[in-house]
């Protein structure tokens, strides 16, 4: 795959008019995409104590295929989700997932992670190495 131009220099340089993203924005542009395909791809799949931990595999497999990916590690919380199953399952939704993404591009590891914070499942920006 071809990403051209947007890949080419060291991971701070700045184009001349400073209108091109460096490679750390990048890099975290891309932990954002990973996972707004994570959050909204899987919300509302049903989920049960007992199918938690595939489905925590099968969500960390899925995001791990896009480009950049290094790595997912996704935590359902099996007692949540049991104590909100009604009929031996529930939706699948960020009250009951904490996870984290890291993104390796151009030289740039970024590591995001989502959980919950005032009732909101917060994503953001844990770290960035160069």
């Amino acid at each position: 795959m071809d990403h051209g131009p947007a890949d080419a220099g060291p991971a701070d340089d700045r184009a001349a008019d400073d209108t091109e993203a460096t490679s750390a924005e990048r890099a975290c542009f891309e932990a954002g995409v990973k996972f707004g395909s994570l959050y909204h791809q899987f919300a509302g799949t049903p989920v049960s104590p007992d199918s938690a931990h595939s489905l925590e595999r099968a969500i960390e497999a899925a995001i791990e295929n896009q480009p950049y990916c290094e790595s997912v590690a996704v935590d359902i919380d099996v007692g949540a989700v049991e104590r909100a199953s009604e009929h031996g399952y529930t939706e699948l939704t960020g009250r009951f997932v904490e996870c984290s993404v890291v993104v390796d591009r151009a030289g740039v590891r970024v590591t995001a992670r989502m959980a919950m914070e005032d009732g909101y499942p917060l994503m953001g920006v844990a770290s960035v190495e160069r």
